[in-house]
């Protein structure tokens, strides 16, 4: 009798635990189709973690928003150069309509709540702002140099700008020949560089010349890569992105 107790006892004891526990939670995969740079990728995400609109949110910073945001035509010829002196309001304008357009969708980004998500928002929006001034000010700087004076990038780029901007102009051309023996040196014709600047300074538009080389290369790269996002080698947050997902398959084409 004793030991029919004791069995008793211990299958109540072991129900109570049975029924104690919580039962294994369910998870509701979601389908989720995305383009990378050369790959078709379909996966499944838990909607029980994520929203829709998050991973949504999250794509777009890094396969829409993670490069270039403003479409202009930069200046390498004299005709492209008095074509947006001509028509710099047009330009501005142009530039301000796409800089609305596009501010609107990206400040309204909804991310996945995470700090690496709510850091690479961050910085889009930096890098955003930075292209679109930088753009700005250039456009304007074609048809008055000095602008540049008053530049975001000033402090940054003041060697590029004190040259641009000076009235002396025997000092920018010194500051152009000198960036250009330096760019020279990485191409694979530096005689072939360096005898296009000397027929360019030996022409009577030599100013204008040098006004694409500083403003539109000197200056506007030592400004870009003051703010342009550098993404590690490893493509860490591109892998991150991808563990998102579940039974992820990738579709790639051939480099």
């Amino acid at each position: 009798m004793r030991m029919e107790k004791m069995m008793v006892g211990l299958s109540l004891a072991l129900s109570a635990i049975v029924w104690g526990q919580k039962g294994p939670v369910k998870t509701n995969l979601t389908p989720y189709s995305y383009q990378t740079f050369n790959c078709d990728n379909k996966g499944y995400f838990d909607a029980s973690k994520y929203e829709i609109e998050e991973i949504d949110g999250v794509n777009k910073l890094l396969y829409k928003f993670n490069g270039v945001h403003f479409d202009t035509n930069p200046i390498f010829k004299l005709s492209s150069l008095e074509e947006v002196r001509r028509n710099k309001d047009q330009h501005l304008e142009n530039l301000e309509r796409q800089y609305q357009e596009k501010k609107e969708e990206l400040y309204s980004l909804k991310v996945i709540n995470q700090p690496v998500w709510k850091k690479l928002h961050e910085n889009a929006i930096q890098t955003f702002e930075n292209e679109y001034e930088l753009n700005k000010e250039e456009i304007i700087a074609f048809s008055d140099p000095t602008t540049l004076k008053n530049s975001r990038f000033y402090e940054t780029c003041r060697e590029s700008i004190d040259a641009i901007s000076s009235p002396d102009r025997e000092k920018m051309f010194a500051s152009w020949k000198t960036y250009t023996e330096l760019k020279s040196k990485n191409n694979a014709d530096p005689k072939g560089v360096m005898n296009r600047f000397n027929a360019k300074m030996e022409d009577p538009q030599r100013e204008d010349y040098a006004l694409i080389d500083m403003i539109g290369l000197s200056f506007h790269n030592c400004a870009n890569s003051s703010f342009r996002q550098r993404r590690d080698d490893e493509g860490t947050v591109y892998k991150d992105f991808d563990r998102i997902f579940t039974k992820l398959k990738k579709n790639c084409d051939e480099p």
